[in-house]
């Protein structure tokens, strides 16, 4: 299986294009639409040329090697809310106490919030449907740590990941049609398309200041507040298998979880190891199958390779890991157990 990670390019316009027809809707970051998408190509290829830190975004493709196909994509966002300000709803009890009627009432509330602002996110996940097997999808996940650990200074302390909320069969969202629909005067579809191409500035003209009361919502939208799409569910898990949590923050159009972590924490981060190549193409008869990553910026490179640890702590690859990596004898790679 011969695929690897590397930065999108500009020519992979037309096959993101391509997946991103396939997802459905409410996939902010991946919207069907070719000048968003290449402006994100861009704004990718400005951040890979620098080593400077700022509101950067890196997008990475999944490639089959063997055929050049472009078959996944996911994105890092290395600060959000520096130019525009990152909205989520803010979950929390408001307990009140009455002496006379001797009852405690307490009330759901959701608060409209930047609490979040100055984090890095992870997000844009997606996943080829004929390519949903062999590991493909904790590929894509993990290259996305793998990455930040090979440039930790371009990136914050906390990192985020907003996943997306339940859609009903129609593409419409019980979230969206309970809250904030009844404000926008438009649908869901027209409101995550306008919110993926101009951004969510019209969310802090139009959205209101006050807390809402959930018990005030429909039933179907309170059903929905802080579950996944069912599509993300696993996705959800392999966020709380490198320790994110769903804290307190919900999205604020389809009322998706918002997931945390400290960024040194991640368990890909904290347990991955730089390592010295004594061999590569050469044997590696007892080595392990490991996510290894290589080359920073425009020349990164993650796949899975067979890696033999050695005593002196350097390592021996593959011929087709080292292959896929780029990577020669004398050369030092990240490498984490699956």
């Amino acid at each position: 299986m011969s695929f690897l990670i590397r930065p999108a390019r500009a020519d992979d316009l037309q096959p993101l294009y391509e997946m991103a027809k396939l997802t459905g809707g409410g996939f902010t970051n991946l919207p069907a639409d070719k000048p968003a998408l290449a402006a994100k190509l861009e704004r990718s290829a400005q951040a890979l040329a620098t080593e400077e830190r700022g509101e950067d975004l890196f997008v990475l493709v999944l490639e089959n090697a063997e055929t050049g196909e472009v078959r996944g994509t996911c994105q890092i966002f290395a600060e959000i809310g520096r130019h525009w300000p990152f909205y989520s709803y803010r979950m929390g009890t408001l307990t009140q106490i009455s002496q006379e009627l001797g009852r405690t009432f307490r009330a759901d509330m959701l608060a409209l919030s930047t609490d979040l602002e100055g984090s890095s996110e992870v997000g844009g996940l997606f996943l080829h449907p004929s390519e949903r097997a062999g590991g493909l999808g904790m590929l894509l996940a993990r290259s996305r740590y793998l990455f930040i650990r090979q440039h930790r200074a371009r990136f914050a302390d906390r990192v985020i990941a907003e996943l997306r909320g339940v859609i009903d069969e129609a593409g419409g969202s019980p979230f969206w049609d309970g809250l904030a629909g009844r404000f926008f005067g438009m649908s869901f579809q027209q409101a995550d398309e306008f919110n993926a191409i101009h951004g969510n500035q019209f969310i802090a003209d139009l959205m209101p200041k006050h807390p809402i009361y959930t018990a005030m919502l429909p039933e179907s939208a309170r059903n929905v507040i802080g579950k996944p799409h069912p599509t993300g569910r696993a996705a959800m898990r392999m966020l709380e298998t490198e320790g994110f949590l769903h804290e307190h923050y919900v999205d604020i159009f389809d009322g998706g979880p918002t997931m945390e972590a400290r960024t040194d924490s991640i368990r890909t981060v904290a347990e991955a190891v730089d390592a010295k190549v004594a061999a590569a193409g050469g044997a590696a008869g007892n080595g392990q199958r490991r996510m290894v990553a290589a080359g920073r910026l425009a020349s990164f490179r993650a796949a899975y390779a067979l890696v033999e640890e050695r005593a002196d702590g350097q390592v021996a690859i593959d011929p087709a890991g080292a292959a896929l990596l780029g990577v020669a004898e004398g050369d030092t790679i990240t490498h984490v157990g699956r």
